[in-house]
């Protein structure tokens, strides 16, 4: 026979008036402390006792006492319905005030170009707020990864989130160090990457990601080969710097490596732009203040 898995319906009504009357050891009592009717608590423990089959109370003109189910009721509903109480206060809690666990999941590119720069100052204004950053490339579903939000490139995220804007647009880049475009040239055209060590992102799917370029209007995605898979722009962009060979990474992670010298751009005028960095979460509805002091901050600080 199949196992019946229905929930049972009401089987915390009537508790807590049954406890406030165990308590008082008086239905008027109980009654003065719930803000209701004597007459509306005896109908709800008698409710309630109908329901369990058993007797909880002895009643006389004078007084009220437990019987021995009654009593061994109260015994165990007591911690448990307090237990319920405070349950409801820490989730009340959490509702109304910035404070508890706040787990992100973002790509190892965004830790240092937007997640870095904020998270002492965010650390300050929050201290009762745990910030968790999981950096990983995998597009990780929010709800059953126990996840607050996320952060991706705008082109990866599923249209049913909400997404918050952490950068504009900007173009991917590919770069290489001054050694290695003295030793192999500078590619001038799409064409000539056929020559040239290209390194590769496989994405969390599994692809290998194609390099992508635009021409006009028209986007030109390019099958690249070199000596050197990675699953993470970091990687990529220190495989570069080391000679290694190309690699086309967000244009906001080479700032500096260009600016420095330690990279130069090539092939900018076909570089494809991409929507920004997002953070992103399943909707305004289940935001709770902690995220909306997170996005308050980002928004502000970076």
């Amino acid at each position: 026979m199949k196992p019946n898995y229905t929930i049972r319906r009401g089987a915390l009504e009537g508790v807590e008036t049954f406890l406030a009357v165990a308590r008082h050891r008086s239905f008027r009592r109980a009654a003065a402390e719930l803000d209701v009717t004597p007459s509306a608590v005896s109908q709800a423990v008698r409710t309630l006792e109908a329901r369990l089959g058993a007797a909880l109370f002895t009643r006389t003109t004078r007084s009220v006492g437990l019987t021995e189910a009654g009593q061994r009721f109260f015994d165990r509903a007591a911690p448990a319905f307090a237990e319920l109480v405070a349950a409801g206060e820490i989730a009340r809690d959490l509702g109304q005030r910035p404070a508890g666990l706040l787990r992100l999941s973002v790509p190892r590119g965004v830790v240092p170009l937007i997640l870095e720069p904020v998270i002492a100052s965010f650390a300050l204004a929050y201290p009762e707020i745990e910030l968790e950053i999981a950096a990983s490339e995998e597009m990780v579903d929010l709800a059953s990864g126990g996840f607050d939000a996320g952060i991706r490139f705008g082109q990866f995220i599923a249209p049913d989130m909400v997404a918050v804007r952490l950068t504009p647009p900007f173009p991917f880049t590919v770069v290489a160090s001054p050694d290695y475009l003295t030793r192999h040239g500078r590619p001038k055209r799409i064409e000539d990457l056929r020559d040239h060590a290209c390194l590769r992102l496989r994405r969390s799917n599994g692809a290998i990601a194609h390099w992508a370029f635009a021409d006009g209007n028209e986007r030109i995605d390019v099958a690249v080969s070199g000596p050197l898979i990675a699953h993470d722009y970091p990687t990529l962009l220190g495989a570069a710097m080391q000679s290694v060979g190309l690699a086309q990474v967000p244009g906001p992670l080479v700032r500096a490596p260009i600016a420095a010298g330690r990279l130069i751009s090539v092939l900018d005028d076909l570089a494809v732009m991409t929507p920004g960095v997002f953070l992103y979460h399943p909707g305004k509805r289940q935001m709770l203040p902690k995220l909306r002091a997170f996005i308050d901050h980002i928004k502000t600080v970076g």
